[in-house]
C-alpha cells in the first residue's frame, strides 16, 4: 500500500483543463482531473482516468495511456465478461480485476435491477453502495493501493459501474455535485458514438423510461445519488482500513494535505 498523508484537510490544484486526450479505439476516455471542488480549486490530472472497455484500444492508443502516466488499470467487469478479452497488453501495465458487481454472489439484490434494467440507470447506484459496500470497498482498496502512477478504471460501456465508481471518487474530494452529474452525463452523450463504434444499441432513451416510470428521470436519479451518498458511511460499511481511506480522500497524496 503507497504511503499518504495522514492528514485530510484538502487543497488542490487551480490548473484549468486542457484539450482531453483522444485514445486510440476509445469514446468514452477521460482524465477525472479539472473538476470543480467546492472550495474553488480543481480535481488533479494525471491521478484517476475512466473508459469503456479497454480491450477495445488500438496499439497506438497503449503509447498514449503510457504518455499521460497511466500504470494500472482497475477492471470493474464480472468474471465472464473478463474471459472474453483475449487482447494483448503492454508488459509496462499492471491489471487488477474487482468484480464490482458480484452478481453471482448478491442474487438476491440483483432480482431487483437486473432483468428490469434498473442497472442501467443510476437508480441502482444508492442500493449498491449501501446494500453491497464491500463491492464498492474492493474498488477503492485496488484505486488507493495501485503501484506509483495513474490508475484507469472501466467496465464494458464505461457508462454506469464506472459512473458509480467515478461519482464515487469525486466525491471523495468535494466536487461539486453538478460537476459530479457533468461528469456522468458526459458518456450519456456520447451514447450515439458509442453505439457507433461498438455495434450495440443506445440505450438512453429505454434507460429514460425506466426512469420515468419510477417517477423520476436519469438527470433526477443521478442527483439523488449524489445527494444522499455519504463517503464516511461506505467507509464504515466496507470496514476499510485508514490506510485505504486516506488514499482515496487524498486522490492517492496527489491533493495536498495541509499541516
Amino acid at each position: 500500500m503507497p504511503s499518504f498523508p495522514e492528514t485530510v484537510k484538502l487543497t488542490a490544484t487551480n490548473e484549468a483543463p486542457g484539450t482531453p486526450a483522444t485514445v486510440e479505439g476509445l469514446v468514452n476516455f477521460r482524465d477525472l482531473g479539472g473538476r470543480r471542488r467546492r472550495d474553488g480549486t480543481l480535481t488533479p490530472h494525471g491521478v484517476f482516468f475512466r473508459s469503456e472497455t479497454v480491450d477495445l484500444i488500438r496499439p497506438g492508443g497503449w503509447d498514449t495511456l503510457y504518455a499521460l502516466g497511466v500504470r494500472t488499470v482497475v477492471d470493474l467487469r464480472q468474471p465472464p465478461e473478463r474471459a472474453r478479452d483475449t487482447t494483448a497488453r503492454p508488459d509496462w501495465l499492471t491489471t487488477v480485476p474487482v468484480d464490482l458487481d458480484g452478481l453471482a454472489e448478491n442474487p438476491e439484490f440483483w432480482e431487483g435491477y437486473w432483468d428490469n434494467g434498473l442497472m442501467g440507470t443510476p437508480l441502482y447506484f444508492l442500493p449498491h453502495l449501501t446494500r453491497l459496500p464491500d463491492r464498492m470497498g474492493a474498488v477503492l482498496t485496488a484505486l488507493a493501493g495501485a503501484p506509483e502512477g495513474g490508475v484507469l478504471f472501466h467496465c464494458m460501456a464505461g457508462r454506469d459501474r464506472t459512473g458509480m465508481t467515478a461519482m464515487v471518487l469525486l466525491a471523495a474530494v468535494d466536487a461539486e455535485p453538478e460537476e459530479i452529474r457533468e461528469d456522468y452525463f458526459e458518456t450519456v452523450r456520447n451514447a450515439d458514438a458509442f453505439a457507433a463504434a461498438t455495434g450495440r444499441p443506445n440505450p438512453e432513451a429505454e434507460s429514460e423510461k425506466l426512469c420515468a416510470e419510477h417517477g423520476t428521470s436519469m438527470d433526477g436519479a443521478l442527483r439523488a445519488a449524489v445527494d444522499g451518498f455519504s463517503l464516511q458511511r461506505l467507509f464504515d460499511d466496507a470496514g476499510l482500513p485508514e490506510a485505504v481511506r486516506t488514499g482515496i480522500r487524498t486522490w492517492r497524496g496527489a491533493v495536498t494535505a495541509e499541516p
